[in-house]
């Protein structure tokens, strides 16, 4: 990631801005969006890299979708032409539907005059040949609620990360987790300026302190049921000390330095098939050796030796 590329991102004091999605269809189980919810209708594109599309993997697994939504994996090396796609590296996939050699090509495919970023997660509609969303927070609600038909087994079609009852509180943690924390990591290692990177360190391990007192208390974010908005924590909290202590210069404190943060961590990770969603040699070797402008020789770190296996005890904690 060159220069060049991180310039379309930075604010006038030096500040990382990231930009908003731009396709932001949805799918529905009715058809009414014009996007049915269909078996094999849609592919994902993933980078099993990005904490974006970690998310959406996730969602995926946790309700059964494997058989319903494939997805494919691109390069973990991002170019000057950004995501592109292999199959001679491990995890890594050629694009099946257009023999394309970068995400940019489906991008211009969907939309000749597209001018935005060319981003993963992103969905597409094999039946209309388009784009239909690359916003990594819908794609986990739609996976979440309007696939219930096609999940693989009746308690996971019942399973609901976003309920009704908790979508105040959901909606309400996921704000401040989303600028603080999420985009936090970004703002604090692509800071250009002294200034910029103080404001966004200071205030990204404040919201980690704010987190770690509510997890001392509740099982997760929103009480005693996983939601949603556990999901998009965890997949930075997975990141953290692998990558974003020092490649992000995030470094005040490591995830492991905080006991419940911690433990919820590995509660998260523990959970039945999101530890198949985790894979640190992708994670590590992108950042580190995609992002030049901070790590010129592309030098990746060995460490650090973390077991997400061990006990977390979080399940006996007092119910609310």
């Amino acid at each position: 990631m060159s220069d060049k590329f991180l310039k379309s991102y930075m604010g006038s004091k030096g500040e990382f801005v990231r930009k908003d999605s731009a396709f932001r269809n949805w799918i529905t189980a009715d058809g009414s969006s014009g996007f049915k919810a269909e078996r094999d209708r849609y592919h994902l594109y993933v980078s099993l890299a990005c904490p974006w599309a970690h998310r959406t993997l996730i969602v995926r697994k946790l309700k059964g979708l494997e058989d319903v939504i494939p997805y494919t994996v691109v390069d973990w090396l991002m170019g000057e032409k950004g995501w592109n796609f292999t199959d001679k590296k491990p995890k890594c996939s050629a694009d099946p539907l257009f023999g394309a050699q970068y995400i940019r090509e489906l991008y211009f495919k969907a939309n000749p005059e597209y001018e935005g970023r060319f981003t993963v997660p992103m969905v597409w509609d094999k039946k209309n040949n388009t784009i239909v969303t690359n916003e990594s927070s819908e794609i986990i609600q739609m996976f979440n609620s309007e696939f219930n038909d096609f999940c693989a087994t009746v308690e996971q079609k019942e399973l609901d990360l976003y309920p009704e009852h908790l979508r105040a509180r959901v909606d309400e943690v996921n704000e401040w987790i989303y600028h603080d924390i999420n985009n936090g990591v970004y703002k604090s290692g692509f800071a250009r300026s002294q200034e910029a990177y103080d404001k966004a360190v200071t205030q990204l391990f404040a919201s980690l302190d704010r987190v770690e007192e509510i997890l001392s208390k509740t099982r997760y974010l929103a009480g005693d049921q996983l939601t949603l908005a556990d999901i998009r924590l965890f997949t930075t909290l997975v990141r953290f000390d692998p990558v974003y202590v020092g490649h992000f210069k995030c470094n005040k404190k490591r995830i492991m330095d905080y006991p419940n943060l911690w433990g919820y961590t590995r509660d998260v990770y523990q959970l039945p098939g999101v530890a198949e969603t985790v894979d640190r040699e992708h994670i590590e070797k992108h950042y580190q050796a995609s992002h030049t402008s901070i790590n010129p020789y592309a030098i990746v770190a060995i460490g650090p030796d973390l077991d997400f296996n061990l006990p977390h005890n979080r399940d006996k904690m007092t119910k609310a």
